[in-house]
This record gives structure tokens, C-alpha cells and sequence, in this order.
């Protein structure tokens, strides 16, 4: 019975897609239009992908800067001794010192297979059990090194390195031409000439300015349907109900527009929604990642932090200060007060190994992680790049580096874990005071609290008894590895209650060190090569004077710097992604790289524009979003035109509005609304939490206390983030990626995604809830196919929609039950263009 069901499911959401979407347009299309389904457009290739034939030629900015921190380091550490084109002998006539050269390989032939790291020479000599072979010749390479260059080869091995060896890489940098460059001058105002646009918004008379130079006119405005359920996607993250959109359609005015707006500001969803968009760049998850995943159970206090900051429109610069240094800003009650130090797991809650044997190596790679982020996140820069050697192609030396390392090494970063056979570096955790707010997990009552410490005793008897018979290996036997994991297990869940079962207070963030010290430069990054010891400072390239930093980290001086309205990057790099999840694309189409190689400014003045508009109003997210969404820009229709699209294909001036698929967090909570099944209010800690410490829980394994957890309907940006574990329904749909600062989502179309919509439990329940309210509610089969149009898409269907749905609906159900129809039914409209774009 599944094929013919399949077929139709299939039959139906190809009709029900012709009247909308993308599948009118003509061949030549706009490459940021995505089909719900199917064949990705030739335009836009999917990058990275696993399948991937050809060499990554042409690498994009994370792709540089994951091979500049991951891949050229080891290379010059490990091969370039014996396999440079300056070597005094080069061994088996193979360089790795040019992208040519390890290409083309040596004597043994090409040493990669692009997207295939099982096929590749270069993976099998690192992997191999062979002394003969193996490479490095006399050191295995880490599992986290290798893991490493797997991943860069199943991306197509990009490498930004050009055909001249540099065995060591040394750039003369000009800190002052530098400064020329455009992302490191102060946003200016510029005067508005264009005389034919009165009574529109400086940001619409500056993108009328920019289009006239183009030879571009913009489409139509939007039909109020598709504006009302716009707005309700991009400001709260749910779809419009019916009564909504009707309730706008009957008085589309401005007046009433505006009045939308502001309701949708002031729902507590628009911080759930917003709040995502930061988690995203701040590299959220509730586990360490990398080899050995440990949970965080605390994280999710960041995650609430974060929500609660964008319902509150706390204004950016704050939000900047706490993030970096709430330990030390002044609070004014103990609720301030935690606030304060949950800001500071922006620092913490990043990706750790924890089972490197080397602490100063584990040191320099946490403040490494903390640079990147830092650099990323607020000004844009990839900073991080410059650890190793000078920054290659932004006015970054590697003295600057290692004068922020000088402040992140004056923090203690705490953010827990236990210490295990795989865990080699547990932490602290902060203390919070007691504000009164719940944070979700139950006290343990005396019974429970027993029942852990004397399963806690039994196990360190058991382990003191093999100790005791069998000294030499009880550590590296399976039973004394089992004892020591079991055990730390049970310390760490009882570590987080006190002694009569009620839950402690704490959660990740960071302090003062007992000792501040300015950080040597590593060679090559390595900890073994100390040389030179550089101040604490900041990045010379954005500043006209370096700080004196003479008490604690120098964190409060670093945050004052970034928030402060003469730094010539922050409100830059902020207002732009604000615009990019408005617009679809950045004003700046690399939100995480405004250096060198990123994308120069579509309109650098409507940039500068925005950014001292911002700072001015208070650095308002609230009010800066209100701005854009008011523009006619923003209401534009999504119709497409030829003219325009040869010359504007990318849309960076705006003559429509670029349909877009939704998030992954937007589809799955689309479904349960429609569906009546979404749980609206916040969710009361995370189910990490109720874990505690210890081994992350595999997604499908029961959890360790408890059994599995029950279906979770609230929204996704509540649901669990366990690296490397993230929900199928989220990753199948390209939620950011925990491991990465992600300013912007890939986009992909593949199979898997209609077969999830198709096959998926969760998906079919929905549509079977959405079956029980039409077959109960109404009673002729018209009737339930206009419903069920306005349950999804908020509108009536039209007369050719409805005889489209009633033909199938008679010629499925010919062959199964009423209820199976209209699941089948409800399903396909979930499957379908209007449902999963943003028009």
C-alpha cells in the first residue's frame, strides 16, 4: 500500500506547487531561489557536500579559514621538512607546499579524491597501521587532526595557496594602509541626491539612487496574503492563523501594518525567533563536541539569557559588554547580577577537547576558539587566522593575536564537565545567586539522594577491590575503565544538588584569573615554541591607541572598545545581519568576514546609513527592524523580471523581494501550530540538564536517568543542541551547524528532505491532527479542502485548487480509510512550495 500512497502524495504536491513558488519562472533564474524539492539550481552548487567530484577551486571564506587554522599548520609542521619544493631531497617527487602540488601527487600518484577520504592516499598514510607507510614517518597524528583533513578533503580539499612554497609564512605588514581599507574607516554620512523619491525612507531613496545608476525598477508591492504572512515568518518565527491574515486584508492600510509590527515586537515569540538568529553566530550547543562529547547541562541559561535580551530590546552595546565581561559590569540586584554571568557562557559553551593530554595546549586552543568567536561574531574579522602567522590577507599580525590571548589567558573559562578516563579537564562552575527565577530541574528527594551515594560507595569499593587485585592494569582494564566512567557519572549528577537533594545554582561563564600575564607569540602556534612576549592590547588596525591595561584581564577594557561607537566595525557588522534575515542577503553578503577576502558593501553608504541610524537610536534592535520592515523594499512582491535579473541576478538592490525556503526551526514549528499542537510557552530548563554531567546522550539512546524523554512541543529553539546530535527534523533542513560561527545558513535542496516530510513519524502525526479537525469539524469534502487551505496557508483556496484536491481526494479514497485521506491529504499541503517558502 506504500507505493500508490507515495505516488499520489507525490502527484499532489507537484499540482499543488504550479500556481506558486518557483516553478513558473523561466530557465535563467535567480540563484538565491530555492525550489522546495529536487534538483538544486545550476547557479548554486552545494558546498561542502559529502558526494563531491571536483576540487573545492574556488574556496569560500570559511572554507580559507578552516584550512588556514586546521590544514597549513600541520603541513608545515609535519611535511614540509620532506616534501616542500625548497626540501633538500624531496621524497617520493611529492610537494605539499602548493595546492598543484598536493594535487597532483608524487611517485604513487594523487594523493586526493576530492569528497572521498576513504579513497584518498593522503588519509590512508595518516590512518595506517603499517610503520612502513605511516605518515608522519615517526608520530601518529592526533584523531583530531585527522579528522580534521577527512573533513577537509570530503569538502574538495579548498586551499586558498597559490603555486610559490612559503615553508614559512611571513607577510611585512602596513598597519596604516591598512586602516585605508573600508571596513576599518568610520561609517560617514553621505548627502542623498535622487530628487524623484519623496515622501519614501532614507533607506528606499538610497536603494532608489543606487537602481537608477543600474538601470533597475522595482516589481509591484506584495498582495497583502503573502506581506501579512511575511511579516509573521521573519518577526516571530510562526506562520499567520487564518483570522490574521483576513483581519489585515480586510484594512491592509499602513496604519494597520504598523499596528501589526508593533504587536509582533512586543510577543515574547519575537525574542524565540531573533534570539535564534544570535545562538546561531554565538555557536550555541549544550555538549564540549570534538572527540569525546561531554554535556554542558548548564547552557541552556545562555540560550534563555539570549531570548530574554531580544524581547527586552536590550540595546546591543550592553548586550556586547555583558556577553565579554557581565562578571565585572556593577549590577543593581541579584536577578542583574546572575543575568550578568549567565551573558558570560557566550565565552564558554563553545567546542572543547577535553581529552587533550597537553594542558597548555588545551589552554591556547580554548582562548583560540574564544578569538574566533570573539572576532566573528562582533567585529567581522577572522582574527583567529593570524594564531599561526601573520594574517594572510587582513592587516592582522600575529602579535595582535596573541595580545587578545594575553586577556582571554588572564579568564578562567568556566563551563564545567567531569573529570573522566576521556575527560582531562574539568572546571568550575559559577555560582548564581538567588533571584527567584526557576531554572527546571526537580529536587531529589531523600529516598533518591540515597539511593545515589550508595550506588556511588558500591562502585568505589568495587574499584578499591580491583585496584587492589590487579595494581598494574585496574586503570586500563574494561571493567576499571567502566568503574571510573560510571563513577565520575554519579558525581558529577550529584554535584549538581545539594547535600539535601535541592538543585544548586550554577551555570557557565567566566572570571578573573589570580594572575594576569602578557602571552608569548607561539611559533607556527605551536606551545612548544614560545618566543617573543606581547602586551595585552587589541587590533591594531582599529585603533589609533592601544589600552593600559594595568588590573584584571583586560575584558572590561576589550568590551568597552568593541561597544564603543568609535569602533568603526561592530554596529556595522550588527545592522547587516540584521538586514540579511530581513532581506535574505547581507548588505555585506560575508556577515562574518568584513576583511580583505570577504564581499565588498552592495551599497556601503545604505550600510554607514544604518549603522549611525543605530548607534544614534540607542542601538535598538526593535527599532532598527521596525525601520526596514516599514520600507518599500521590504514590501516588495517577489515577481520575477527578466530585465532586472540580467542586470541584478543576485537581487543586492532590491527591485523584489527574494523568496526564500524557511528555517529549519520555522517548518518544524509551522507544523506543530498548524497542527494545534505547539506548546507556546518557554520550556523550564533542557533535557541536557536533567542528564547532568557526563558522556553526551547519542540521539535514539535512552536517557541515562529516567528512560527517554517524551515528545517535545515546544518550540525548536528549545529542543536540546548536543553536538554532533542535532534533531533530524532541524539538520535536514540546514540549522546551523553547533561546531561553526554561522552568520549565514546554507541553503540545500535534497531528497532526504521530501522523503522526511513524506515518512517521518513526527511529520504524519501533525497531518493526522490536522485529519481529526477536518473529519470532525466539517462535513463535506469542499468544506474540509477550504479549511484545510486556510489551516496551512491561511488563505482560500481557488476554484482550480479545489477540484485539483477533490480529484484526489476521491481517487484516494477509493483505496483507504477516511482518515487515512485526509492525513495523506494534509500532508501533501505540508510538503508543498507555499508552505515551505517565504514568499
Amino acid at each position: 500500500m506504500r507505493s500508490p500512497r507515495l505516488f499520489s502524495l507525490l502527484l499532489l504536491a507537484v499540482l499543488l506547487c504550479l500556481p506558486f513558488g518557483v516553478a513558473q519562472e523561466p530557465r535563467k533564474r535567480n540563484p538565491f531561489v530555492q525550489p522546495p524539492f529536487g534538483r538544486r539550481p545550476a547557479e548554486k552548487k552545494a558546498e561542502p557536500a559529502a558526494e563531491a567530484k571536483d576540487f573545492a577551486n574556488k574556496p569560500t571564506a570559511e572554507q580559507v579559514r578552516f584550512f588556514e587554522a586546521k590544514i597549513r599548520p600541520v603541513l608545515v609542521e609535519q611535511c614540509y621538512k620532506c616534501h616542500a619544493t625548497d626540501s633538500e631531497k624531496i621524497r617520493a617527487n611529492l610537494t605539499l607546499d602548493t595546492r598543484q602540488g598536493i594535487r597532483s601527487g608524487g611517485d604513487t600518484g594523487p594523493t586526493i579524491v576530492p569528497g572521498h577520504p576513504q579513497k584518498s592516499l593522503l588519509i590512508d598514510v595518516m590512518t595506517t597501521k603499517e610503520s612502513e607507510r605511516m605518515m608522519p614517518p615517526k608520530q601518529r597524528l592526533s584523531d583530531e587532526v585527522i579528522a580534521d583533513f577527512k573533513k577537509w578533503v570530503e569538502m574538495g580539499a579548498p586551499d586558498p595557496r597559490d603555486g610559490v612554497a612559503r615553508v614559512v609564512v611571513k607577510n611585512d605588514i602596513d598597519i596604516e594602509k591598512g586602516k585605508q581599507f573600508w571596513s576599518f574607516q568610520h561609517p560617514s554620512k553621505t548627502k542623498i541626491t535622487i530628487s524623484d523619491a519623496k515622501g519614501k525612507s532614507e533607506v528606499d531613496r538610497i536603494l532608489a539612487d543606487a537602481r537608477v545608476a543600474k538601470g533597475l525598477t522595482t516589481v509591484a508591492p506584495a498582495d497583502p496574503v503573502a506581506l501579512i504572512r511575511r511579516l509573521y515568518v521573519d518577526l516571530i518565527g510562526l506562520p499567520a492563523t487564518a483570522e490574521q491574515v483576513e483581519a489585515f486584508v480586510r484594512n491592509p492600510t499602513p496604519e494597520a501594518y504598523a499596528n501589526v509590527v508593533d504587536e509582533l515586537l512586543a510577543s515574547p515569540h519575537f525574542g524565540e525567533r531573533w534570539g535564534r538568529h544570535w545562538l546561531d553566530v554565538a555557536r550555541y550547543a549544550e555538549s564540549t563536541g570534538k572527540a569525546v562529547n561531554f554535556n554542558y547541562p548548564h547552557a541552556w541559561r545562555y540560550r534563555d539569557y539570549v531570548i530574554a535580551a531580544y524581547n527586552a530590546d536590550k540595546p546591543f552595546d550592553l548586550f556586547v559588554k555583558e556577553q565579554l565581561a557581565g562578571d565585572l559590569l556593577t549590577a543593581k540586584d541579584d536577578r542583574d547580577r546572575e543575568e550578568n554571568i549567565v551573558a558570560t557562557g557566550f565565552l564558554a559553551i563553545g567546542s572543547k577537547n577535553i581529552n587533550e593530554r597537553n594542558r597548555l595546549q588545551f589552554e591556547l586552543d580554548l582562548v583560540d576558539e574564544q578569538i574566533d568567536v570573539f572576532s566573528q561574531a562582533f567585529l567581522g574579522i577572522t582574527a583567529a587566522c593570524a594564531r599561526c602567522h601573520d594574517h594572510k590577507f587582513d592587516p592582522i599580525p600575529t602579535k595582535d593575536y596573541y595580545a587578545l590571548a594575553g586577556i582571554f589567558r588572564s579568564t578562567e573559562t568556566c563551563y564545567g564537565t567531569i573529570r573522566a578516563v576521556q575527560g582531562q579537564h574539568p572546571s568550575p562552575l559559577m555560582t548564581l545567586p538567588d533571584s527567584g527565577i526557576e531554572d527546571g530541574l526537580k529536587p531529589l528527594s531523600k529516598s533518591e539522594v540515597e539511593r545515589l551515594e550508595k550506588q556511588l560507595a558500591d562502585l568505589r569499593q568495587e574499584l578499591r577491590d580491583l585496584q587492589r587485585k590487579s595494581i598494574q592494569d585496574s586503570f586500563l582494564s574494561v571493567n576499571g575503565v567502566r568503574l571510573r566512567i560510571q563513577t565520575a557519572t554519579i558525581e558529577g549528577r550529584l554535584s549538581q544538588y545539594e547535600k539535601d537533594g535541592t538543585p544548586k545554582r550554577l551555570a557557565m561563564g567566566t572570571r578573573e584569573r589570580f594572575r594576569t600575564f602578557n602571552s608569548p607569540v607561539y611559533g607556527r602556534g605551536e606551545p612548544d615554541k614560545p618566543g617573543e612576549v606581547v602586551s595585552r592590547g587589541f587590533l591594531q588596525v582599529m585603533t589609533d591607541r592601544q589600552p593600559t591595561i594595568r588590573r584584571g584581564s583586560g575584558r572590561m577594557e576589550l568590551a568597552n572598545w568593541v561597544a564603543s561607537p568609535d569602533n568603526p566595525l561592530t554596529a556595522r557588522v550588527y545592522v547587516n545581519r540584521m538586514w540579511l534575515h530581513l532581506f535574505g542577503r547581507g548588505l555585506v553578503n560575508t556577515p562574518d568576514n568584513f576583511g580583505t577576502t570577504g564581499s565588498a558593501p552592495s551599497s556601503q553608504m545604505l550600510l554607514d546609513h544604518l549603522a549611525l541610524r543605530f548607534m544614534n537610536d540607542g542601538w535598538s534592535t526593535k527599532k532598527l527592524i521596525k525601520e526596514l520592515v516599514s520600507t518599500e523594499a521590504y514590501q516588495l512582491a517577489t515577481t520575477y523580471e527578466p530585465k532586472n535579473f540580467e542586470r541584478d541576478p543576485e537581487n543586492s538592490l532590491l527591485w523584489r523581494m527574494t523568496p526564500e525556503r524557511l528555517d529549519a526551526e520555522v517548518i518544524r514549528d509551522a507544523l506543530l501550530a498548524v497542527a494545534g499542537n505547539l506548546n507556546r510557552s518557554p520550556a523550564k530548563g533542557s533535557p541536557v540538564h536533567a542528564n547532568g554531567e557526563g558522556y553526551a546522550i547519542p540521539r535514539g539512546r535512552p536517557a541515562l536517568f529516567g528512560g527517554p524523554p517524551p515528545e517535545d512541543t515546544h518550540r525548536s529553539v528549545y529542543l536540546p543542541i548536543v553536538r554532533d546530535n542535532v534533531p533530524e527534523s532541524l539538520t535536514l533542513f540546514d540549522a546551523a551547524d553547533p561546531n561553526l560561527i554561522v552568520g549565514n545558513r546554507v541553503n540545500t535542496t535534497v531528497p532526504a528532505q521530501a522523503l522526511f516530510l513524506m515518512n517521518n513519524p513526527f511529520v504524519i502525526k501533525q497531518s493526522d491532527l490536522v485529519a481529526s479537525k477536518l473529519i470532525t469539524n466539517f462535513g463535506s469534502d469542499s468544506q474540509r479542502i477550504r479549511e484545510a487551505y486556510r489551516m496551512v496557508y491561511g488563505r482560500n483556496p481557488t476554484n482550480a485548487e479545489v477540484e485539483t484536491s477533490e480529484a484526489f481526494v476521491a481517487k484516494y479514497s477509493a483505496r483507504h480509510t477516511r482518515r487515512e485521506t485526509w492525513t495523506a491529504f494534509a500532508q501533501a499541503l505540508f510538503g508543498s512550495a507555499e508552505f515551505l517558502m517565504r514568499n
